[in-house]
This record gives C-alpha cells, structure tokens and sequence, in this order.
C-alpha cells in the first residue's frame, strides 16, 4: 500500500540511509537557492573548496545592491546636500591607534582541542547555550570559559571540548610596502577615513557647519566563525554618514518634517528590567523624553525607518533597540542599532546610529598634532570679563624664599575664582603643601573681545551595511503563488525592469520584439530579449527575478502596433500602443502611474 504525503510549502523530501524523510527548509535556504540560481548572490571560491566570509554578487544581487546604495544617496546625501568621499581600504596603523580600534575591536575566541576549528565564544553561549547578548557581552574571559563548561557546549563542528578563550583582533594585519614595520589594517568601518580628512573637507565645503560626508566602500573584518551567509562577511560593503555639528547648537531644523513619525524603541531603561517591551513614540516626544540624546540622531532614525520601508521592510518588522555601554563602541555614548526580522536569523541588525562626540576628531588631533578644531565667528564680537590672579612678589619672597618661582606657577594654573572664595571663606588657600594667604595676590578683571570661539565639532553617525540590506530586500520580496516563486522587488530596487518577449520564434515576431528591446534600452529603461521555451516558462522566470513588467509581441502587433503588458503583481494583462511605450513605462517607475493605467485591459 503506497501513502501519500502532502507536504507543506516549506518542506522538501530529502533522502536518508533510513529512507524517506522530511525536512523543513526555510525562508533563507529558499533565498540561497534561488540566488545562486539565478545570479544575485553565492559563495566565492567554490572550486576551491569556499572560504567563510566571502560572498560574490552576481549580475542582478549587483544591480540590486548597487542601486539601494543609490537609494541611499538619494534619500540622505542629495536631499540633504550632503557629499560623498571616496577612501583608501588599507589604513597606515597610526589611524587605528587614534581612533582606538587597535585596543578595542577586538572579540572573545575559543579553540576547539579536538579538530582545531576557531569559533566566537559569545555567540557560542547565544546559540547553544540560550544566553543573550545583554549577558555575554558583559562576560570576561575567565566567565565565559565556567559558562561554556557550565553549560556543557560543545564544537559544532566534531563535539570537541574548547580551550581557553582568548581575545581575537577582528582586523585584518598587513605590512604596507616591502617594509615589515609599516604596518597597516584593512578597514573595518570607512568612518576614519572621513575623520583623518575633516580638516580639508571643512575647507572645501566653505567652512560649514552642520555638514556630512558619506563613504560607500568596501570594509574588512577578520571574523572568527562567519556562518550567516550575506549576515556576516569578512569583507562587505558599509555606508558610513559622518554628520559634523556644533556640539553648542545641536537642533535640527528638518525635525518638524519627521516629528510625527512613529518609532518603535527597545530602551536600555527596560533592557535592563529584563523587559523586551517594545515602546512606540513619535519623533518628537522621543527627543522631548530623551530617549534620543540629539534632534540630528532622532532625525536620521525617522529617515532610516521610511528607507527600510521603501526597500520592502514593513514597520512592525522594525525596531530600534538602544544598546547598554558595554555593547557600544567605544567611540559612542549613545547608539541605537536599527534591527528588521529575519526568518532563520531572528532581530538582526541592519543599520546602527551613534552619537560619538567628538572622540574621533580629537584622538587624530592628538595623535597626529594637527588641529582639527572649527572656528566659529559671533555675529556680535563679545565683551567676555575674565578674572585674572596677580601674585605679590614682594609678599610672597621673603616666605618662600627660592621655591617662590614655584608657587607662582601654581597660581598662575589655578582658579581665579575658586580661589578668590578660599580666600575669602576660610582666609587662606592650600596649593600642594603651600599656604596661601589674602596679602600674596591680587585679583583683577580683565576684559577682552572675542570675535569667535573654536571648537573641535561633534558627531552624528548614521551607519549602514549594504550586503544585509540586499539580503533583507530579498527576504522581504519573496513570495510563492501557485507553486511559483515571485520576488515583490519594490520598483526603483529591482534588477531588470522590463522583459520584451516574442510569443512564438516565427513569423517575424522575433525581429519585432528584438527592435521593441532595443528602443526601450535607448529609452534607459534595464531590459532583457527571451525567445527559450513557451511563454508561461518566460513569465515565470521574470517573476522568479522580480522583474516588474513583461511585453509580449504577438500577431496582433504586426496588425496595430500594439502589445500586451504583464503585471508581476497581479499577473494581469493590458494592451498599449508601442509609440506610448516610452511615456507610460517612464511614469509607472516613477510611481506616476498604477499598472492598470499603462493600457487597456485584457480580459483572461
């Protein structure tokens, strides 16, 4: 007697020693199929056995990941008149010490003593271990070694016992030129480049203030154990918006645009309660309750939300989580890391927002000895009165002698004014072991005008990885119809735009579409020419791809000049003149135009 089985959409049969059996595949096992398939994405170096960390992006995951790196300089550098840099990935190792990456990029590590295989100890202890990352990132050494062996985790890889963690440099080393002792490091953010040119870039943005330089590029970050696919490479590529601003007047006038916009925040003030309550507030009353430190943070997170929206994301599938201080980075008093679900990955981080002061600007500054502050003028030149100490030499010789040089030094470095009221509350002031009494100084009030005051500027950082957001793009796109995949592409993300389709090989339909095809491409529009296997194939593979719209040349074209266009979305078809073509087909990717709008309907 045969069984039947009927299998749910996310299981496939998969064959066993013992027979048949089932497996569950997810979301992203689906999505790695497809894109290796069909050329968005797949591990590098596959004829060689793969290496971790390295993915390449194909002819369309390229397209696709290039033109949300547009989107990006569309929504936060044009609208903004903001400007891009473009920056060198290897990095001398003076940056790196400046900015204190050498000291703090570093992660926790253990060794497998079995099969030698090298993982992170602290998504260890999250995966198998069920702890979260509030609890391991505040783990020494020492406590994550009782709490792998408390817990009984085990190598992954061949059920080995680990080794002692050590702290690993998540960068990648290497000597710059034939010289061993030039050492530099593959970048792991692209920020420093930006702060290691501040000085020239103020100067050619005429001195202004607030200002923002983006860099799109690529970063390196020797990861221990990548095993996430696009989630987590070794090298990717990262956008980083370095927004300078007067730490003085921190407002942003642009705030009224997004003020009403919802955020949904995880606080720190709930995180540490063990409270996971997600909060919804607006804009507004987030900065009013400081919950967001600057109006120029709350703003970008508002931006970021209608961003990730607009690549596919909806808003209950976001949240801002603020991360405790040993989370942060060490540059940062306040971060907020933007995060959307992911099906096998959970709450993953896709953008993160921190305000790092101006911990950047002044480490180049002292370590290179290059001033890196601002000068500001006043409208008005300001009167500012200054109290100023006068030591009595004439007093102070004849009791402290030849250490009277001394002692007017330390005069000179300190107070005036606190020590004004020393004197006059208590009679006397102790500077070191000298006693300074009322007849040994003077006071005077000095006044001088000042024409501006020099700052060293603060930070704003909004900071996003382009690989996730491609990934989550196509996370968010794919759908199944009627035993078809069908990737929901917003419009101005998708890869190809059109495809132009004869409906038979014959009867000059074939030269007619390759003409149609070629006027489109001269038009500007991405489209591809398919004449393999029957139409119903060729529009399922366009919709496997995302592409919006599919134009079929039939007989009645040769008769009118028409063609028929097919909806992705609804599979709907509709019937427009080909000199219409251009107009039309412009206005739809602009959002001018709904599909039903593009012809006359076609009854199926």
């Amino acid at each position: 007697m045969v069984k039947l089985i009927s299998l749910h959409e996310s299981q496939v049969m998969r064959f066993s020693r013992d027979g048949l059996t089932l497996k569950t595949v997810d979301k992203y096992e689906k999505i790695s199929e497809l894109a290796r398939r069909r050329g968005f994405f797949w591990p590098s170096y596959e004829i060689y056995g793969g290496v971790s960390g390295f993915i390449n992006w194909g002819p369309l995951g390229s397209i696709m990941k290039r033109k949300i790196e547009d989107k990006f300089r569309n929504e936060f550098l044009h609208k903004l008149g903001l400007y891009e840099l473009e920056s060198p990935i290897i990095t001398p190792e003076r940056v790196f010490i400046a900015s204190g990456h050498v000291k703090s990029f570093k992660e926790p590590m253990v060794e497998c003593t079995n099969c030698k295989k090298r993982f992170r100890a602290d998504h260890l202890l999250q995966e198998y271990a069920k702890m979260s990352s509030q609890e391991t990132d505040r783990l020494q050494l020492n406590e994550i070694q009782a709490c792998i062996e408390k817990n009984g985790v085990k190598c992954p890889e061949c059920g080995g016992n680990f080794g002692q963690p050590e702290y690993f440099l998540t960068m990648f080393k290497t000597a710059i030129g034939p010289y061993s002792d030039a050492v530099g490091y593959g970048r792991p953010e692209a920020a420093q480049g930006i702060f290691v040119e501040f000085k020239r870039l103020y100067e050619q943005t005429r001195e202004k203030l607030p200002i923002g330089f983006a860099t799109i590029g690529h970063a390196l970050r020797n990861e221990i154990s990548p095993r996430q696919g696009p989630i987590r490479l070794r090298e990717f590529t990262i956008i980083d918006l370095e927004f300078f601003i007067d730490p003085e007047h921190p407002e942003c006038p642009y705030l009224e645009n997004v003020e009403n916009e919802v955020l949904r925040l995880l606080l720190t003030k709930d995180r540490v309660k063990g409270e996971n309550q997600i909060i919804e507030v607006s804009v507004k009353e987030a900065v009013s309750k400081k919950y967001i430190m600057t109006e120029w943070q709350a703003y970008f997170m508002a931006l970021s939300k209608r961003f990730i929206i607009e690549i596919g994301v909806p808003e209950d599938k976001q949240r801002f989580i603020e991360k405790f201080a040993w989370e942060r980075a060490h540059y940062s008093v306040q971060g907020f890391d933007q995060e959307v679900y992911l099906d096998r990955w959970g709450w993953t981080e896709v953008s993160g927002f921190n305000y790092r002061t101006d911990y950047d600007l002044k480490g180049h500054m002292q370590e290179s000895g290059v001033d890196m502050t601002v000068f500001k003028p006043y409208k008005i030149k300001k009167v500012v009165k200054e109290l100023v100490v006068k030591p009595i030499h004439s007093e102070m010789g004849p009791v402290f002698k030849e250490e009277t040089s001394k002692v007017i030094g330390l005069l000179l470095k300190a107070d005036p004014k606190k020590l004004q009221n020393a004197l006059k509350d208590q009679g006397f002031c102790m500077l070191e072991n000298f006693k300074i009494l009322p007849n040994y100084v003077s006071f005077i009030e000095k006044k001088t005008e000042e024409s501006g005051r020099k700052f060293i500027p603060h930070v704003i950082e909004p900071s996003f990885g382009s690989d996730r957001l491609a990934y989550v793009a196509l996370e968010y796109a794919y759908s199944e119809r009627k035993g078809r995949t069908v990737l929901n592409f917003p419009l101005d993300i998708v890869p190809l735009q059109l495809a132009v389709l004869p409906l038979v090989n014959k009867d000059g339909l074939p030269e007619k579409a390759k003409n149609l095809c070629a006027l489109l491409a001269k038009e500007g529009f991405s489209v591809e020419y398919d004449n393999g296997g029957s139409i119903g194939r060729r529009y399922a593979r366009f919709d496997e791809i995302g592409t919006p719209l599919c134009i079929t040349v039939d007989y009645q074209t040769i008769e009118n000049e028409t063609v028929t266009i097919r909806d992705r979305e609804s599979w709907k078809q509709v019937r427009a003149k080909i000199d219409d073509l251009p107009k039309l087909l412009h206005d739809f990717f602009q959002n001018k135009l709904t599909f039903s709008n593009l012809g006359s309907p076609i009854k199926s």
